[in-house]
């Protein structure tokens, strides 16, 4: 398969937005976050203008309500522990009609889930999915003066999927005006139709709304600039009619330069739509050009050059702030994935805020962008546990058929600017065997994959799957076929015996390695992947070495709210970053494996004699011996056996304890991806130090033992979440980290003392993060107990005028910022 892409995302600037994509891709776009009501109840008079609502609770947008809730066990461990309900939002705006931009419109970019939007008491309609985004017209409701917006919110299903969702307004609200003819909603889209020589010729389309059939003396100005600013290209477009497609044109771009994940570099298009010679409707555009070649030989290949796909899987929480994430926090959560050498992110399992497609397109990241994890029936929901216990089956399957071809469009008219974007996938485990669908394969004696049981003959029959899945990609095709098709199957075996592979151009694989080489030999044509794997070093070197299998991605990027295991448990900590966005041992393990920097980092754990030899004694079990899970303590009795693995990208490594070289220098293991000594425990220091083949030192890890703690430190990690252009005193969000150190200024490792921050400013706290998934206390005042030594607060700031922060314990002084 050859597609030649470029992708550019829609923009309107509003003086009231900074650097960021925001509307729908047309009219002058206003931030509609501020000045909204809330109330955790239900009430058929809420949506009445004349509704008494000042009791209610005043909040800025985006909210989560139930991340604000009590974890309790009554809840569902699907969800983490978190409640949901039913609740509404009403907010009050002056409108005055100008006839200059005589229509305005409401764009919601999610809301979780099942919302009902009332425009003075007038319905302007239901969405049940709370992950897409939509657009409403309020033009024939408005009234000069008060106007009300009502938001109900029913998320009464409170078990409705198998990880946190969230609930409520949790991404930004846009108040748009326009004109009369104005360009489409998700209407203006580009293709490289070429690259020839020194100039790439681009394909562009644009649709526009118009009250009358056949508005007269209307054109388009196309301008492209480069990344300085400057004009490098520009076109007048007569619009003689409007027809019922889209209006197309080329514009040609001259000495391209290629979008990539090593340099993302990006356009800026401008389209405005003039009429008589006059701007009556604009958007401007990121654009990014780049070439790609999928091959069920040779694998991917971006802008003509092979590579492996090194991808994680997101969900859309970001822990304490639940699913109401700011921007700062996704762009210091990509930039740290990006470090560790990932190259590439799967939208597991929705479509998620356009925010973070923004920044995988700043940041040079892959998007794999998924629509759904259910169709027509549903999965199971664990509810006391992850796989344990008895599922509910809530979920979004009762408003599928109604909906799906819709939500899947607006997925990719939403999204199909993204340079960032390189698959659409249909779903995601929608073929696990018996979770719903059955066929009689699974009575065979070869199945190795897990399943509830063998063949069930009253389940749905699972050849329903090839046909829905050849429904949802003739969808896509239809809005955008400059990308592939993919699926994330999860029982390969049964879905072989479906047209489900042949209807999609790319066939994700999900935990089942075992079956590359059997499939590629038994369907040459399929293009092949791991869609979903597991962080073990043997899912990686399937991928590395298999020329055909072009990459993979790891469950997960970072641990998630939800999928939790029995209480006490938050979220599922599968994740190569913690809840804060710190590394964790496997994303240490994982860095060592694809990062191009020199790597290198010790974790220990005790070992014993067992009658086989020396066993690893880590969390994972008597059975892992050489984990990836390898905590940085250095703490043990004196004397006992400890060992010691590297994880490293360099040939060699020496090992130091205080100074002295333990051991012979070792070299990289290959069939098990790290290094390891067996040594006794001595209070002191431990080091590592990683070498090249000439014995230089290319890095080095060092651990230490505990000292009792003496201080607080504070360290300010908001530059991390800032786009290069911005300086820390504009940012909104600060993140400031909370070290408990010792008299050295190391951070003490078992330090867990419960941390208060106190805000002196216009700020608020959104919360503290200390990373800890069995923590389930309460996460809605301003005090929590540190884990391993520290805690993470985020800060929202209001105004630019600086604010004071403290942060203080029992036992140690207090200490403060100033931001």
């Amino acid at each position: 398969m050859r597609i030649l892409c470029l992708f550019l995302m829609g923009l309107f600037l509003s003086e009231t937005v900074h650097a960021r994509t925001v509307g729908p891709g047309f009219g002058e776009a206003e931030l509609f976050d501020s000045g909204w009501l809330f109330t955790l109840s239900d009430a058929e008079n809420y949506k009445n203008v004349k509704f008494d609502d000042q009791q209610w609770r005043k909040l800025i947008l985006p909210h989560d309500w139930s991340v604000e809730g009590q974890l309790s066990q009554q809840n569902a461990s699907c969800t983490g522990y978190l409640p949901a309900g039913i609740a509404w939002y009403r907010r009050h705006f002056n409108y005055q009609k100008d006839k200059s931009l005589p229509k305005t419109f409401i764009y919601f970019e999610g809301i979780y889930n099942r919302s009902e939007v009332y425009l003075n008491g007038h319905l302007l309609g239901k969405r049940p999915n709370g992950y897409v985004s939509f657009l409403y017209d309020m033009t024939p409701f408005l009234k000069n003066g008060d106007n009300v917006l009502a938001v109900r919110v029913d998320h009464s299903r409170n078990a409705d999927s198998r990880w946190y969702t969230g609930s409520g307004i949790y991404r930004d609200v846009y108040l748009v005006k326009a004109s009369a003819t104005h360009l489409a909603q998700w209407g203006t889209t580009y293709r490289l139709n070429r690259l020839s020589g020194n100039k790439a010729f681009v394909d562009v389309d644009v649709a526009i709304d118009a009250d009358t059939p056949s508005p007269k003396d209307l054109s388009l100005k196309f301008e492209v600039s480069d990344a300085e600013g400057s004009i490098v290209a520009a076109q007048l477009l007569p619009v003689n009619n409007l027809p019922e497609t889209p209006l197309s044109t080329q514009i040609t771009v001259p000495n391209p330069r290629l979008w990539s994940v090593s340099s993302p570099y990006l356009y800026q298009l401008s389209v405005q739509l003039l009429k008589d010679g006059q701007v009556i409707d604009q958007t401007r555009t990121t654009m990014g050009l780049r070439t790609l070649d999928f091959n069920p030989d040779s694998g991917f290949a971006l802008n003509g050059e092979n590579m492996k796909v090194k991808g994680v899987c997101l969900h859309h929480d970001a822990g304490v702030l639940g699913a109401a994430v700011p921007p700062e926090v996704w762009r210091r959560r990509v930039r740290k994935l990006k470090d560790m050498g990932a190259n590439a992110i799967r939208m597991s399992h929705n479509i998620q805020a356009p925010v973070l497609y923004d920044i995988c397109d700043e940041l040079g990241m892959l998007v794999m962008d998924e629509g759904s994890d259910e169709w027509e029936f549903p999965k199971r929901k664990w509810i006391t546990g992850w796989n344990n216990g008895e599922p509910g089956y809530d979920g979004s399957f009762d408003f599928f058929e109604e909906w799906i071809d819709r939500d899947v469009r607006d997925m990719v008219l939403r999204d199909r600017n993204h340079p960032s974007v390189f698959m659409w996938s249909v779903g995601n485990e929608v073929d696990y065997p018996n979770d719903p669908y059955s066929h009689p394969v699974l009575d065979g004696t070869t199945i190795n994959q897990p399943m509830f049981g063998g063949y069930k003959k009253d389940a749905p029959n699972a050849e329903r799957i090839g046909l829905i899945a050849k429904r949802l990609a003739g969808v896509i095709r239809a809005n955008d076929s400059s990308r592939p098709v993919t699926g994330a199957l999860a029982g390969v075996v049964m879905s072989n015996q479906t047209i489900y592979p042949e209807v999609i151009d790319v066939v994700g694989y999900n935990y089942t390695e075992n079956r590359y080489a059997e499939d590629h030999l038994a369907y040459p044509g399929r293009i092949l992947y791991g869609s979903e794997t597991s962080t073990d070093y043997k899912a990686w070197t399937a991928v590395r070495d298999n020329d055909y299998i072009f990459g993979q991605f790891v469950w997960t990027g970072t641990d998630y709210l939800g999928e939790s295991g029995r209480w006490p448990s938050r979220g599922l900590n599968t994740g190569l970053l913690n809840f804060g966005s710190f590394k964790k041992p496997r994303g240490w393990f994982r860095a060592s494996l694809w990062a191009d920097h020199p790597v290198v980092y010790i974790g220990t754990y005790p070992v014993r004699q067992n009658r086989g030899g020396l066993v690893g004694q880590g969390r994972r079990g008597r059975g892992n011996v050489f984990s990836i899970d390898a905590s940085d303590n250095w703490n043990y009795n004196e004397w006992a056996t400890v060992r010691v693995v590297c994880y490293t990208n360099q040939p060699k490594a020496r090992l130091m304890l205080n100074d002295v070289q333990i051991d012979d220098v070792k070299e990289y293991n290959d069939s098990i991806g790290m290094m390891f000594w067996d040594i006794p425990y001595l209070k002191g220091k431990l080091t590592a130090q990683a070498l090249d083949n000439e014995g230089n030192v290319m890095a080095t890890y060092t651990i230490k033992t505990d000292k009792q703690p003496v201080a607080l430190q504070v360290e300010d990690l908001t530059a991390e979440g800032l786009i290069d252009t911005q300086q820390p005193s504009e940012a909104t969000l600060l993140q400031i980290l909370v070290k408990i150190v010792d008299e050295d200024g190391d951070v003490v490792k078992g330090a867990a003392e419960e941390i208060v921050c106190d805000i002196k400013g216009d700020a608020d706290l959104l919360g503290l993060e200390a990373s800890n998934n069995t923590d389930m206390s309460d996460y809605t005042d301003n005090r929590h107990n540190a884990y391993q030594g520290t805690i993470l607060a985020y800060i929202r700031k209001h105004t630019t005028a600086p604010v004071n922060i403290t942060f203080s314990s029992a036992s140690l002084a207090p200490v403060s910022i100033t931001r």
